[in-house]
Formats: C-alpha cells, structure tokens, sequence
C-alpha cells in the first residue's frame, strides 16, 4: 500500500494553495501513485511528489508534466504557475548583473570570471596592446571593470566613433578639465597626445574607426597619436583584425603585444555567475548553475546574454537564491532578450512603439552592427528613450545613444525583421544623416546638397529628423530652381496627363477595392496565423516531431514563407559508418568523378576509401604518411591525383585513378596551402607566393613558375573551374580574388567584404566563403564586383568545414552538427537536412558529385556516409506522419482557416 503523502504545513500563501491544488488535481484523476504518474509525465516520482510538497515551487517544465499526467490542461497550469512565481516575495537590493549593458569601472566588486586576463592586462611590460575577440565576449568589460578599475593612475578612455579627435578630445577634456574645443584644435598635431597625457591611453571598439570613421585622414591621425603615447591598450572586435592589418605602423606596435579574449572557461565561468550574487549575500541555485553552464561554456559570445538572463532570473528569485524554476519562466538564455525587448516594446502605445522602433533602427549600421547617435539626431521622445534605457535595451551617456549590445540585433526576432525590411532605408539615411552633416560643417554651401540622381534615388518613406528635413528641402528647392523653366513648358501636359491618369485609378480602383480589401484581410490572417504556427512546430519538434513535420508542412501549404520552408528538413536521416579511423578526421576531400573519398588525420596519415562497396564495409587503403597532422587535402580536376599538406610543411602527391593509391611523389617545397587548377598543382608557404608544379606523374615534377601576390602569408586557396580565378584567403582572414591566367603576371581584382577562413568555387560563378558562424554565397560572374547573395547560418555552433556542390551547401559544425541547404534559389537558400550522429565536432565535410550523399568526419575518428532523402518534403512527411493531424490539433495550431491537413489516409 502506498505511503501517504505529509501533510501540508498550514497557511496560505500562494505557495501552500498552488501545492493544494495538484493534490487536488491528482485525487480527481484517480489518486494514481507516483510511480504511475512518473511512467505518464516522464519525470521522476521524487520530482512530482516534490512538486505537490508546498515547500519550493517546482519547475515550470515539472508543472505542466504533472497537469498533462493528470489530464489537465497544462496551459492552465502554466498560467497558475507564473502567478505563484510573480508573486514570490523579492529583496529590495540592487541586481548584482548588469545585464546587456558593459561592465563600468564601478562595477569592479561584481565583475568575476577574467581575473587571468586582467592580470595580463596589468603586468604587462608592452607599450601598446590589442586585446582581441568577438562580439559579445567581453572585452569592453574587461578593459573598463577589469583593466581601468584596478589602474591607479588617470585612464583616458574613448571610442573612436565618426570622429576619433573630437572624442578623444571630449574624453581629455572631461579628464583634465580643459576646453573640448581647444583641445581638439591642440590634438591636430597627433604629436600632442603622448604630450598632455603621459599615462594609460585605452581605446574600446576599435573597430568604429571602420566602421563609423569615413575618412582615412581621420583614421591615419588616431593611429599615429596613439603610437606615440606612453602607454595604449585598444579593444578591437575579432573580425576587423584584418582591418588593422593594413596599415604598418599598427601592425608593428602590436607586433608580439596581443591578448586573444575567448570563451571563458567552465571555472571562469562558474564564477561569473555565482560571485556577483555572493558579493550581495545571495547563491545561485545547485540545478540553475548546471543549466547555465551547459547553456553556455564555450561560447564566446554569450556573455552579455548570459548576464542579462541572470539580470531577469534576479527578479523573479525566491527569497536571496535564484533558482531554475525563475530562469525558466524569463524564457532562458536564449530568449531572455528578446522578451524583455518585446515586453517593453509591447508596454507601449501605439505612437511610442513607432518612436522606439524609428530610435532603434537608428541606432544600427547595414552591416548588423552598432552605431552612436547623438540626441539631436534621434529627436527621440524622452519617455520612449529612457523606457528603452531602463530596460537596458540602450545606453545614454553625454555624448549620446547606442544599442546596450549588438546582440540585441541577433537576438530579438522583431528587432532583426525591421532590419531585414528597411536595409536599403537604412543605408539610405546613413547616407543622407552624413551628407546633412557635411552641409552644415560647411555653412550649408549648396555645393554640398544633393542633386539628380542622388535626390531622386532617396526613398520616400524614410524617417528624418528636422535638420535631415531641412537638408532634403533645400537639395530640392535647388533642384526646383535649375529645373524651373523646363517644367514650366511641360506643365500642362503633365497635368492633363495626372487628370487623365487619375480618373482611370478613381474608375478601376472603385471596382475592385472591396474585393481586394477582403482579400489582403484573409491574406494578412493568413499569414499570421502561419508564422504562429512555424513556431509551434519548431517547440514540438523534440516532443512531437510526426505533429510538428505535419503543422510545417501544412504551415508552407497555406503560404509558401522561407520560415515555413525551413521547418520541413529532414532530421531522420540514415547513415553509415564507413570506417572508425585510429584518430580524428582533419582533412576530407570527395572525388569529383570517381565515387571515393580521401581522409587525413591528426596521426598524419591520408587513407582512400572508395564510396560505391557494396555491401560495407568499404574498401580503405594507406595511400601516404605525414610528420603531424594532415592539414589539407586536395584532388585534381580528373579525380585521379589526390594531393596532401601536413603540418610538417610536406606535399605529398598520390595515384588514386585505378582505386588503389600509389605514392607518386613528395614534392621539394614546403606550403600552408594547396590547390587544383585543373592537372597542375599550386602551392604556397610562409611568404604567400603561389608555386606551380606540373608532370606530377612524371619521374621528376617540373616547377613552372612561381609568383607572388604581395597578400602576406595565405591560409587557403581556390581555383574557378577554368583556372583563371583563384580566391585566396589570407591568414587575416580577408578573401581576394585574383586573375591567374598569365600566373607570371597575376593582377588582384576584388576583395570581398566580409572575412573568411576558407573559399571554395562551384562552376563559373559561384563562391563560397565560410566566417566564424556563417557561410556566405557570392556571385562572382564579374570577379571585380563579387556580389553577395546569401547569408547561411551555422546554427549556433562555429563553423568547421562547408562544401559547396552544383545545388547544395553542406555546413558542419563544432557542436556536432551538419546541415545540408538547398540552392534552387541562390537567394534564399533551404535547409533540406539536419545531420546528427557524431559524437564530437565535425571536422570535415563533403558532398558527392550528385550532391544526394554526404561524408563527414569528426573528433569522434567514424567517417560517415549520409543518404538524405531526395523526394518532396511532402511525400518523405506523409510517409511517416501518424496519427495523422486531427480537427482539434488543427484549430489549436491554425485558428479558425478552413481545416486542410496536410497528410490524408
């Protein structure tokens, strides 16, 4: 006989009802035990007799598993449960994270997690130091909480912003005391900076003098005020490494003097989220911990959604510890931001949400970037502006307003849909924003003004404020001057026109007005109701995925959307192992007409094995053997030589054409890189020059030519099919494209304008680049002018490996994934597969000819072989879709739009 549950301690709080009534909820189902109630929920019976217990609110997750278990409406519960949650009492004392905002110089005593780096910071003898990593990683915080906070003597610290003097000359003034104005005027002579200030000089977000800093005049002056100052450190964002690479005097001063800030360790970790809690006399619950470290080590640009998650999670604690059940209700990491974005935006009427999105998309640049707006460019309602401040969402100083973090961009849906809609508007008024600001630094001479096609191409529907107004006005009052006298004699005609024109609308639009207002009505429900439920299907895919398939796809039947397109990959797909390796995958190159593929190895071996064995296991031969790791593999335009570069510097070249490998030759160089270009063999070493080796199967291999490019040490290369093009991808990761056809006379063409590690061609005019969370796919018809055309995704995970094929793009990742896309649209490519079975990262990736079969390798040494299903998404669903969708789960999911399932029996 099952033991009696202890009675609840007397009171009521909402705590003791909420325990009540699942006691309740179970009696009305029958009084199962716990043991039942554990095989219907899935959870433990220690969990639910817990949660029934009235001594600590269960998790959300726990709730609705014991509602559902007991045949209660778990949505119901959820409601309940936040009630209970909200009404949790709190501690009046200040939140010990700071959220999306940095870390500032007082924000010391609660900045943990980077006392290695700060140490390095402080000791270090270099005059001058980059302190490097990506968005989101916490360098601005390291340099102000860490760096700043614990230097005794005076910091001048600056952004550059779009005019690095009159910053530094602000950040001087408000250090001394002294006049901006005059200031500014001293600092022309970027000699004078090392002069009146002969302490610590620390520049955060480098990288705006790219970004926002258009003049180069501007940019030379702040390089050479800072290389002759006593003592610099400048924060630079990862990606723009390469920018300060092409200037000399900067690549010199931080020559041997770089800090690289990556993703913290699980012990820095661990603190940065325990200790600031600690330092106000709270703890971070034992289950919160584990969640937060598994949400987050070893990401590096977590942090600041990290800090904003603990931010939330601070609100909703019970008593002085933070537990999972509060982390949970704020959304977790991943949706902290966007929720308390929205929330707040939500929280507005109607006007102040047109105001607050105006401010925001002011606030960021074409590229997804950040970018400082001075108030008098904003106009901004002060109400709006300090709700969104408030919240964190952005920062005001007295110099002006930015976004708290760029991750605000990646992170809220809304916030990336207006970017993603008003781009083009966006660019259009930075253009315009910064030709009003050359205007009136030049008294408004009506030289600077726009005219013809400039005023014509600016869009109608931007937002500006009063002094951009003023700026449109008078380009179009000049424009109404010049042109005067023209317009008067074509004025009737156009007139009698316009009447003319307008009478034929007024005809035609009375006709078919009320029936396309009906029309966009249905359709704009429509759409939304599809969107919702692209959603829905994505949360059920873990726990439904035969209902969540039949929602997405009947989702993409009601309104073809990319979103709903997405939601139809296939995530079963089969797959074998070819072979399990004696160590880990490095390298992985697929035969272009022969059906095998070579691997090479961190025990510096490159074994062949072929793809088309029937039954497995496959056939695998040694072809050759490296001192190290094998680095690149690379097989000629036949498929029949398969060349190989090891971190010993070796090129080895090997016979693959009868199936069996046979070593030809080791070639007399050594290279970082290799390439194809039809039969003949490029490689490259340290100097970055390009050697061309040809007769390779031949009794001596013959160096036609080498040459250099003046690019600096090459990471990667790739050839277009003719051999004409060659993308060259730089060890600062900047991707150029070189005409080769006379390689004694290379001329460099273009350089594409975001950085990559890797390059890869298909056909004539594709390109392929692979960046640290993305791949992108370029147009390279006209090489001087790549234009690009998708952005790719990673998922999450850094990118390891991609392979461009004639119709797909396979994405693996460091987390263990791979992604396979489809290119009928070279626009808006469609994931078509989700790949999961590796252990480990996945190291390297390749397509077969056809495109339909996947190898991958990984840390976890199995080469695999994928067969993703090439039928129509609809047919592969259809085939595996049961129970079938009902008329109940149809209404939940898609309202009231006629009932259409998207499988019938």
């Amino acid at each position: 006989m099952p033991r009696r549950e202890r009675p609840l301690d007397e009171g009521e709080s909402g705590l003791l009802q909420f325990a009540a009534d699942l006691r309740r909820l179970r009696e009305r189902a029958g009084s199962p035990t716990y043991r039942e109630l554990s095989r219907r929920a899935h959870y433990s019976a220690a969990a639910l007799s817990e949660a029934a217990g009235g001594r600590k609110l269960p998790s959300l997750a726990v709730t609705k598993a014991y509602a559902k278990a007991c045949d209660a409406d778990p949505d119901e519960w959820a409601r309940r449960w936040r009630e209970v949650a909200e009404s949790a009492p709190h501690a009046a004392s200040d939140s010990p994270y700071v959220g999306l905002a940095m870390f500032q110089p007082g924000d010391a005593p609660k900045f943990f997690g980077r006392e290695r780096l700060t140490a390095e910071l402080l000791t270090t003898t270099n005059r001058f130091t980059g302190v490097f990593g990506p968005s989101g990683v916490g360098k601005s915080s390291l340099l102000r909480a860490g760096l700043i906070a614990r230097t005794r003597e005076p910091v001048l610290l600056f952004t550059p912003g779009a005019n690095p003097v009159e910053e530094c000359a602000v950040a001087l003034a408000r250090l001394t005391g002294q006049d901006a104005v005059e200031l500014a005027d001293e600092l022309e002579d970027p000699r004078e900076l090392g002069r009146k200030h002969a302490h610590l000089v620390v520049v955060d977000q480098f990288e705006e003098l790219f970004t926002l800093c258009r003049s180069e005049e501007l940019r030379t002056w702040l390089i050479a005020a800072l290389t002759g100052c006593a003592k610099v450190v400048i924060g630079v964002r990862a990606d723009y490494y390469g920018h300060c690479a092409q200037y000399p005097e900067l690549v010199e001063a931080l020559s041997g003097s770089q800090v690289m800030v990556g993703a913290m360790t699980p012990d820095e970790l661990r603190l940065a989220i325990t200790e600031p809690a600690a330092v106000v006399g709270a703890k971070v619950e034992t289950a919160l911990l584990a969640r937060l470290m598994a949400d987050a080590v070893g990401q590096a640009a977590v942090l600041p959604l990290l800090s904003h998650a603990l931010a939330e999670t601070w609100q909703h604690r019970r008593g002085m510890t933070l537990t999972l059940s509060g982390y949970e209700e704020v959304g977790g990491l991943e949706h902290a931001v966007a929720r308390t974005a929205q929330e707040v935006f939500d929280g507005l009427a109607p006007k102040q949400r047109a105001q607050a999105k105006r401010i925001l998309l002011r606030l960021v640049t074409t590229e997804d970037t950040k970018r400082r707006a001075h108030k008098d460019e904003l106009e901004a309602d002060e109400e709006v502006l300090q709700a969104l401040a408030a919240a964190r969402l952005v920062v005001i100083d007295r110099d002006g307003v930015e976004l708290a973090h760029e991750a605000l961009i990646r992170s809220w849906p809304t916030f990336q849909e207006w970017v993603e809609q008003e781009r083009e508007n966006i660019k259009a008024q930075r253009e315009l924003t910064h030709a009003t600001q050359s205007w009136e630094s030049l008294d408004r001479d009506t030289g600077a003004l726009f005219r013809g096609r400039r005023l014509a191409n600016v869009p109608a529907g931007l937002s500006l404020n009063s002094r951009e107004r003023a700026f449109l006005a008078a380009s179009l009052a000049a424009e109404e001057e010049v042109s005067a006298s023209a317009r008067r004699r074509t004025r009737r005609q156009r007139q009698l026109l316009a009447v003319l024109a307008a009478l034929v609308v007024v005809a035609a639009s009375t006709t078919v007005f009320a029936l396309q207002a009906g029309r966009t009505a249905d359709e704009q429900r429509t759409h939304a109701a599809v969107l919702r439920a692209v959603g829905e299907a994505a949360s059920l895919r873990s726990t439904n995925p035969a209902l969540a398939q039949q929602i997405a796809l009947a989702a993409h039947q009601l309104v073809p959307l990319p979103q709903a397109r997405n939601g139809l990959r296939q995530e079963d797909v089969s797959s074998q192992v070819l072979r399990e390796a004696q160590s880990e995958v490095t390298a992985l190159v697929v035969g272009p007409t022969q059906h095998q593929v070579a691997t090479g190895h961190r025990d510096g071996t490159v074994v062949l094995t072929a793809l088309d064995d029937l039954p497995s296991p496959r056939t695998s031969h040694d072809a050759t053997k490296h001192d190290g790791a094998v680095t690149a593999l690379a097989m000629d335009s036949t498929g029949g030589l398969v060349a190989s570069a090891g971190e010993d510097g070796a090129v080895h070249v090997v016979d693959v054409s009868l199936g069996k490998p046979r070593e030809l030759t080791v070639l007399p160089v050594r290279a970082t890189a290799i390439a194809w270009q039809g039969t003949t063999l490029v490689t490259t070493d340290h100097d970055g020059a390009l050697s061309f080796w040809t007769d390779l199967r031949g009794e001596r291999p013959r160096l036609l030519v080498t040459t250099q490019l003046d690019l600096g040490p090459l990471a990667g290369m790739a050839f277009r099919l003719d051999g004409q093009i060659l993308a060259a991808v730089t060890t600062g990761r900047a991707v150029h494209l070189v005409d080769v056809t006379d390689p004694r006379d290379v001329k460099l063409l273009s350089l594409t304008e975001k950085f990559a590690g890797s390059a890869q061609f298909a056909g004539y005019d594709l390109l392929m680049t692979t960046a640290g969370t993305a791949v992108h796919l370029w147009d390279a018809t006209d090489p001087r002018d790549p234009v690009l055309r998708a952005e790719i995704p990673s998922g999450g995970g850094e990118v390891t490996s991609a392979w461009l094929g004639d119709g797909s793009v396979a994405v693996a990742t460091d987390d263990g994934l791979v992604r396979l896309w489809q290119l009928e649209d070279r626009n808006e490519p469609v994931e078509q597969a989700l790949l999961r079975r590796h252990s480990g990262p996945v190291s390297a990736v390749g397509l077969t000819p056809k495109g339909d079969e996947v190898v991958t390798g990984g840390a976890d040494r199995a080469v695999r072989l994928w067969n993703v299903d090439p039928r129509d998404p609809a047919v592969r669903i259809c085939e595996q879709a049961f129970p079938r969708m009902n008329r109940e789960e149809w209404e939940r999911y898609f309202g009231d739009i006629d009932f259409a399932p998207p499988c019938r029996d």
